[in-house]
């Protein structure tokens, strides 16, 4: 595939959680491939919160001017079923229907939201201290939205015997860890739902996989820790963090023809961060 590939026109994709960083990434990698894109944040103005953007709006409008597609964008609480379905009831209503759903909404972020310190992340962020608000809330923000929303959308895909299903888990769901474990918990549970959805989805001719990230420079991730300034570049070697535009090619892959064979996997982007078997 080359960037100049039209390999997706025509087709509808809905990118949840891409008003910044991967998901932004990625509605505009799918844009550049021909899809008509649905951009989605939590509320209209969260590509404010680093500095990303002015609105939903603004983001919508950019990639549409820029790719010559449709982006439509819509917004609210995907741990809210009212809501997803009323997000998805929007997009048959304007697009007719949905045929690439990028499940990325997510983050290691708690009740007080992305403003509080290091960007959202939880006190006492273990396994035993976390507050159960904060519990509850991470495993929703990463767990229980891609559940509703695969739940809304997925039936169309097996009625029709096509659609591809991409949902970003993390390397964090790979392999035990002292910190982030909530965050890490719902992505190991987020990995195993998707290979049982794909396993269901086999005989629609339905693609569902995961492409789980290592550490991805976003404003959001800058400004969640403290990270090795050296290895903030973007070539000449794989022990570097990688870049948000590295994970929208895998996912356009992903979501292609030529990945029509592929289903129910869990594909580590982490420049070989992890190299044991999943």
């Amino acid at each position: 595939m080359t960037a100049q590939s039209n390999h997706l026109a025509g087709r509808v994709a809905w990118v949840t959680g891409s008003s910044r960083g991967i998901g932004l990434a990625i509605s505009a990698r799918l844009a550049q491939a021909g899809a008509n894109v649905v951009v989605h944040g939590s509320r209209p103005d969260s590509p404010r919160a680093f500095d990303e953007g002015e609105s939903l709006q603004a983001v919508a409008q950019s990639i549409a001017h820029r790719y010559q597609v449709t982006c439509l964008p819509v917004h609210g609480d995907l741990t809210a079923e009212s809501t997803v379905r009323r997000i998805v009831q929007q997009i048959r209503d304007e697009l007719n229907q949905i045929d690439i759903l990028v499940n990325c909404a997510g983050g290691d972020i708690g009740t007080q939201g992305v403003q509080a310190p290091l960007a959202g992340k939880p006190e006492k962020n273990d396994a035993l201290f976390i507050s159960f608000e904060d519990l509850r809330t991470v495993l929703d923000r990463n767990l229980l939205t891609a559940i509703l929303c695969c739940r809304a959308v997925a039936p169309e895909m097996m009625a029709r015997k096509s659609g591809k299903i991409v949902t970003i888990g993390s390397i964090a769901g790979l392999k035990g860890r002292e910190y982030s474990v909530i965050y890490a918990t719902a992505k190991a549970a987020l990995h195993e739902y998707t290979r049982c959805l794909a396993v269901q989805l086999r005989p629609y001719d339905v693609n569902v996989n995961v492409v789980a990230p290592g550490d991805i420079i976003t404003e959001r991730w800058k400004a969640s820790r403290t990270y090795e300034q050296a290895k903030a570049v973007t070539g000449g070697t794989l022990d570097r963090y990688g870049q948000p535009e590295e994970i929208a090619h895998v996912v356009e892959f992903m979501v292609s023809d030529q990945a029509r064979y592929i289903s129910g996997q869990v594909l580590r982007v982490d420049g070989g961060t992890q190299s044991w078997p999943a």
